[in-house]
């Protein structure tokens, strides 16, 4: 089921007007930022997490938030239920506005969405395999609507037969472009990238949660450091935490679910569930 409504400026409006002038920097020049949440049960998920990272994006886009947070919650509440949709992501995007020269910021447009949640259990279940490539994202701790890369990239993965594509610069691992990675090292530690990387939401919930299961690590992680790794996995809102079982076509341990992996799935699935409490 689509959802019937989406808000624009503060307004819930049918989600076929929601739209946006021709005029706007989003669209002359992909200028914008945006955060996107999952409901479950009809109830948000962390929203407080991406809330916070929402108005750090804006910020570091320069981007004016005309609503408050405690606004902004009552939009957001009034949009869940007016849509009812159990199962859900819902995306807050602010663009730079409409430009009197399509180059400088203009007042930018509050546009909210909601879809019903991506089926990721397919790949649950057999793992996701990653191509590596050189890019670095601009201005990466910022959640910005530019994916122009991974659009771009698309063809090869399908020609590497690669769900997704991993990051790096200079051999020096920074994220997938809608996840984090981490890797269990053959010395028994849990790896991420600690810079030029967006800092999500799952991810900082696993580096809370680790400690007593394995010591996680925030660092710089290299190819090398894939090429040995005894386990890796990504995470984010929509997947969670889903194995990694192949990278540029070599087998990531033995291909199959790793021990830190499932057991911080069950950690992480017993937290979401206080939530929904």
């Amino acid at each position: 089921m689509s959802a019937s409504f989406s808000v624009i400026n503060g307004e819930i409006v049918p989600a076929e007007l929601a739209r946006i002038s021709i005029a706007d920097l989003s669209i002359q020049r992909g200028y914008g930022i945006f955060d996107f949440f999952k409901t479950l049960n009809g109830r948000p998920v962390f929203l407080d997490d991406h809330l916070d990272r929402f108005y750090r994006s804006a910020d570091l886009l320069r981007l004016p938030v005309k609503q408050s947070r405690d606004e902004l919650k009552s939009i957001l509440r009034d949009l869940l239920r007016r849509n009812d949709m159990a199962n859900s992501g819902v995306r807050i995007t602010l663009t730079g506005g409409i430009s009197r020269d399509a180059y400088t910021i203009g007042e930018p447009v509050l546009l909210i969405q909601q879809r019903p949640l991506p089926d990721n259990e397919a790949l649950a279940e057999r793992g996701v395999r990653l191509m590596t490539y050189a890019h670095q994202r601009q201005i990466p701790e910022a959640k910005s609507i530019d994916y122009l890369m991974p659009i771009w990239l698309q063809p090869m993965l399908r020609e590497k037969k690669a769900d997704d594509v991993l990051y790096h610069n200079a051999g020096i691992l920074s994220e997938c472009p809608r996840s984090n990675i981490f890797v269990v090292s053959k010395d028994d530690q849990l790896l991420t990238p600690g810079r030029n990387v967006l800092r999500g939401v799952i991810r900082e919930k696993i580096l809370q949660l680790a400690h007593p299961i394995i010591e996680p690590i925030e660092r710089d992680v290299t190819l090398d450091d894939l090429r040995t790794a005894k386990e890796v996995f990504m995470t984010s809102t929509t997947k969670n935490i889903l194995r990694v079982v192949a990278i540029d076509g070599m087998e990531v341990g033995r291909g199959q679910a790793g021990a830190v992996a499932s057991e911080l799935s069950r950690v992480l699935s017993r937290v979401l569930q206080r939530e929904l409490e």
